[in-house]
């Protein structure tokens, strides 16, 4: 894959120099993120992104994205300062300390006759669901700090080949992806701010047990280990319709447990493959837009406290949904609700996550002064675990490439679930967006 992904990179850097029409766009970024409780820093970021766009012929273009970020101070990383072990994904070198230097995107895209292509290292999206996610699963997450980043900023991208291509009333997608790359999430004992802690995630242990953690088992093979996927979409009616095939390694870890005679707990961090089959619909009604998504995954698994069970993990299909609502009837009002719900269909008494889970959404955004001034509110809630996450957010026009941010994060619910275990790491934050 590393040999790969550099053959890729010395091709563009090798085209590059002979490029006549280039553009090239730069972003300076500074976030300070201060927990309520205590007082303490929890970050302070400072980011550096530089883009260039070239056009290589009148069908070609060429694109990178590069990012450099210096962590002043920093709660939020994977491990203790030095430890690279965990880090898994490519073009990321660590510098000093916890600076990084950071190949976003490198892709080449044009039209051979009707086909869309686009090589290279790039994020593909699949569905518009808001906060959470069904469909949009082709690229795996940076959870930093947890869900509380822009997607485009979490979302890992992968080298991957994209074609698109007219077929029928349609398009089909074709999505090639041997990049073995997953979900990073902070090491479990780290100290991390955003660490995993719910038995919903992590296998509960008592307290006088030894624990030791595996190196984790992850999928090599260049070709057999890829992910493959399709889409078809189309309007019909006043409907634009998707539907989604995907053949992939689930992106989160699947951390096995076993206890030897002794009591003593060794976690095996694995991933493991599905099939997830499903579509999307949208339609605009008046001010109204309603939209959807379903998506079925043959071979999902979930931690159980069943002493039973060897290795505290059950595999079972699960059906997963949303349904939101977005109104934009009020001039520079947005509002926008939504409902998930997860379904497990062989459920099993002691899997620590519910058969039905539903979450609820709810998203408003005000712009005044002529789009100057951006205020937003956004709620998740869980039906189930009665816990949540509550979002404020403000942006300001300073200069036409200047933005002052300002913001508010609060956890709350049941230290079990998926928001509340976060519930001491309610936060202020301030930022500022330069352009060049």
């Amino acid at each position: 894959m590393k040999k790969f992904a550099s053959i890729i990179a010395c091709c563009f850097l090798w085209v590059s120099p002979s490029l006549a029409q280039t553009e090239v766009h730069g972003e300076y970024q500074t976030s300070l993120a201060v927990e309520f409780e205590g007082g303490d820093v929890q970050k302070f970021d400072h980011i550096l992104k530089l883009e260039f766009s070239s056009d290589i012929t009148d069908d070609v273009r060429l694109f990178g994205l590069g990012r450099v970020r210096y962590n002043m101070i920093n709660r939020l990383d994977y491990g203790a300062p030095g430890d690279k072990a965990h880090r898994q994904r490519l073009d990321r070198q660590f510098l000093v300390g916890d600076s990084e230097l950071e190949l976003r995107e490198l892709y080449i895209d044009g039209y051979a006759g009707d086909m869309f292509y686009r090589l290279g290292k790039q994020q593909i999206v699949w569905g518009q669901a808001d906060g959470l996610r069904v469909l949009d699963v082709l690229n795996p997450f940076d959870f930093r700090e947890f869900i509380l980043p822009e997607f485009d900023d979490y979302r890992i991208p992968l080298w991957t080949t994209n074609i698109e291509l007219p077929l029928a009333d349609g398009t089909a997608q074709l999505v090639w992806i041997p990049d073995q790359t997953y979900d990073q999430t902070p090491v479990f004992g780290s100290g991390a701010a955003f660490e995993f802690s719910s038995p919903l995630f992590v296998p509960q242990v008592p307290s006088s047990s030894s624990v030791t953690i595996d190196r984790t088992s992850r999928p090599s093979r260049f070709f057999a280990d890829s992910d493959v996927g399709v889409r078809y979409t189309t309007f019909k009616g006043g409907w634009d319709l998707s539907v989604n095939y995907l053949y992939h390694f689930q992106d989160t870890q699947i951390l096995r447990r076993t206890v030897d005679d002794n009591g003593a707990v060794a976690i095996t961090p694995e991933y493991e493959r599905t099939h997830l089959i499903g579509g999307s619909f949208s339609n605009a009604f008046g001010a109204y837009t309603l939209r959807g998504e379903v998506g079925y995954s043959t071979n999902r698994y979930f931690i159980t406290t069943d002493p039973s069970d060897s290795d505290g993990v059950v595999e079972t299909p699960e059906l997963s949904s949303v349904i939101g609502i977005d109104y934009q009837g009020i001039r520079d009002v947005f509002l926008s609700g939504q409902i998930f719900t997860n379904y497990i269909t062989s459920f099993q008494e002691g899997i620590t996550r519910p058969k039905n889970e539903t979450k609820l959404t709810l998203l408003y955004e005000h712009k005044f002064m002529n789009d100057i001034l951006t205020t937003k509110l956004q709620l998740i809630h869980s039906v189930n675990d009665s816990d949540g996450l509550i979002r404020a957010g403000l942006a300001y026009d300073f200069r036409s490439n200047v933005i002052l941010k300002a913001g508010l994060d609060f956890f709350y619910g049941s230290k079990n679930g998926l928001f509340g275990q976060f519930q001491n790491n309610d936060r202020a934050t301030i930022g500022i967006e330069i352009g060049f």
